[in-house]
């Protein structure tokens, strides 16, 4: 996969790294501003199976 988009990239090594770490920020930026927050509610990481501060005596 990585050697095609290298391959279908412009220019020559140093233009293919810059917009190849260009593509990689945007695609973390998308993740972190629309894919994250949305999936966030769906994940369990909330529940939480702690009681209200009553701990069993022995």
């Amino acid at each position: 996969m990585y050697g095609w988009i290298w391959r279908h990239l412009p220019g020559n090594a140093w233009v293919r790294a810059l917009v190849s770490l260009m593509l990689a920020l945007i695609v973390v930026y998308v993740l972190f501003q629309y894919v994250f927050p949305w999936a966030e509610p769906l994940l369990p990481f909330n529940d939480v199976t702690v009681d209200n501060g009553m701990a069993a005596v022995r």
